[in-house]
């Protein structure tokens, strides 16, 4: 499923995986979120409701462009560095272009909705 995050104004593509985790976050958008830096590689928000988790892997080690979903907190997450694996982490989906990576690092709010 495509989606579209706006970053400081801007549209941003991105492409939500074929799982049961990102089918139910689409089911929440369209989103407006205020975002916190945590560790200086990702941006994190608490949704408003946990996702299902059916299904996904015990966890993932993210890279630069992902959109993350940490279960344990139940947090969306925005990945602009890559980081190790931990457990916990399903990958909800990836940006269309990785050139728009660098744009999460100092986003403070997005709006992401899917495209119809």
């Amino acid at each position: 499923m495509d989606i579209r995050l706006t970053v400081d104004g801007d549209p941003v593509a991105a492409a939500l995986d074929d799982s049961v985790t990102a089918g139910d976050f689409a089911s929440l958008l369209p989103l407006t979120l205020d975002l916190k830096d945590f560790h200086q590689a990702e941006k994190i928000v608490d949704l408003p409701r946990r996702l299902s988790t059916s299904g996904a892997p015990k966890g993932a080690a993210p890279k630069a462009g992902d959109l993350g979903y940490y279960a344990p907190w139940g947090q969306l997450v925005l990945y602009y560095r890559d980081v190790p694996y931990a457990d916990g982490i399903v990958i909800l989906g990836h940006l269309a272009d990785d050139r728009d990576t660098d744009r999460l690092a100092t986003v403070s709010r997005v709006t992401i909705e899917t495209v119809r």
